[in-house]
């Protein structure tokens, strides 16, 4: 039986408070980017093209041993980045508010680089919140934790999703990207009033420590190049058919503010939900059997995209398939980064993390770069379809890293070491 202290306590609202301020971000440089590029008349194969500019999503763990090894003369190790990180990232998204993709090869060039900050500091931010999230949360707590971090990444989402588009339709670009930038002053608030947290394992004291041993240590465990290979194909199938989702709506005939008020607003309680009960079937089944099960269910969301192209421009459908998605991403995602975090060494957690994470992103960005020429050459519905069947793979990989009937790895995990995990 669960109690409310399992529920709710400080460290699962920290952890909801500080996914809110790395969901933000993330589709400002997909659903707005995407939106934004679409009313400048910019081609659907640009349009996927720009989602190369999420690189440094994928390229995170290159610098993150900076963040293991250097603080900031203020607020501790993680706390002290995290703010700065924060108020960079709310600067960069201020500036693609001041540029315009319609004005000509320099306004678009000038629109994307904007763009590319607003990723690099995101991912900047990721990788230190990140970090604190896998230290402040007891071993324990990771996989409820995960889902409150997914349940808080999901509002940020649709505070630029649902609302961005919707304001959208009735604002300026410019004052959309102004609000949008804004709505992270209240997480610099409360990162500020956070507890920086406490480790007992000792942090790298040289730059060559705190870049060799994070690596070293990790692929010295048994069969770490599969695990990584594991890792970037879980979710490609998702990732990908998120992509061009905002295209795809557009082209079926939808208005912005139906996809803000239907896609982005009904499917949100969907994933609050999902996020919700991924966490609390994770206390119960824990996090091997959260992974099959949740794996399935995303496959066949996705396979839903292609009902939907099939019916076009049919809100019940919509919102129906919607919900259906966003409820099994929900889960899925929250298994799947509670897995990651119990592989992350506690002495080089920013580092190893960023690793791990880095490929859960590569589908989202280098794969999701051609994914404009897929759609036009096979159409939505066989789009869809082929992204369903690409899931297939990673499925297939969780008998060897996440047996049903093994212990989790959260539970085998010492808390200061992750080599029994693998």
């Amino acid at each position: 039986m669960l109690t409310l202290r399992q529920l709710v306590n400080r460290r699962l609202l920290t952890a909801f408070i500080m996914g809110v301020a790395s969901g933000l971000p993330l589709l400002i440089t997909i659903t707005l980017m995407q939106a934004r590029a679409k009313d400048a008349s910019v081609s659907l194969e640009n349009i996927g093209l720009m989602s190369l500019v999420g690189l440094p999503y994928t390229l995170k763990f290159v610098w993150a041993p900076l963040f293991d090894r250097y603080a900031l003369p203020f607020l501790g190790r993680r706390r002290g980045w995290i703010i700065a990180t924060q108020v960079l990232l709310m600067l960069a998204i201020w500036g693609m508010g001041l540029t315009n993709p319609a004005q000509g090869d320099f306004g678009l060039w000038a629109f994307v680089g904007m763009a590319f900050l607003v990723t690099f500091f995101s991912a900047s931010q990721d990788i230190v919140i990140d970090a604190y999230r896998r230290e402040d949360l007891t071993t324990a707590e990771l996989g409820l934790g995960s889902s409150y971090y997914i349940y808080g990444y999901r509002l940020g989402m649709l505070a630029v999703s649902g609302g961005g588009l919707i304001l959208a339709d009735i604002l300026a670009w410019p004052v959309v990207f102004f609000i949008m930038g804004a709505c992270l002053i209240p997480a610099i608030i409360a990162t500020f009033f956070s507890p920086e947290p406490v480790v007992t394992e000792t942090p790298p004291r040289t730059l060559r420590e705190s870049v060799v041993e994070p690596f070293r240590e990790y692929f010295s465990r048994d069969q770490a190049w599969l695990m990584l290979c594991f890792i970037l194909l879980y979710k490609v199938g998702d990732n990908l058919a998120a992509a061009l989702t905002t295209p795809f709506y557009l082209d079926l005939g939808f208005s912005k503010t139906e996809i803000g008020a239907i896609v982005k607003l009904f499917g949100f309680w969907a994933t609050l939900l999902g996020s919700f009960v991924g966490g609390v079937v994770l206390l119960k089944i824990g996090i091997n059997r959260a992974l099959w099960l949740f794996g399935f269910l995303q496959m066949v969301s996705t396979a839903g995209f292609a009902i939907l192209a099939s019916r076009g421009h049919d809100l019940v459908m919509l919102g129906a398939v919607i919900s259906f998605e966003n409820l099994a991403s929900g889960m899925g995602t929250a298994a799947f980064v509670a897995f990651m975090a119990s592989l992350a060494n506690k002495r080089f957690t920013a580092t190893q993390y960023a690793l791990l994470s880095s490929l859960m992103g590569v589908p989202r960005v280098l794969l999701s770069s051609a994914t404009g020429f897929l759609a036009s050459s096979m159409g939505w519905f066989w789009f869809f379809t082929f992204c369903t069947v690409v899931a297939v793979p990673g499925m297939m990989m969780l008998g060897r890293f996440a047996p049903w009937r093994q212990k989790d790895p959260v539970e085998a995990l010492p808390e200061s070491s992750s080599e029994a995990v693998v």
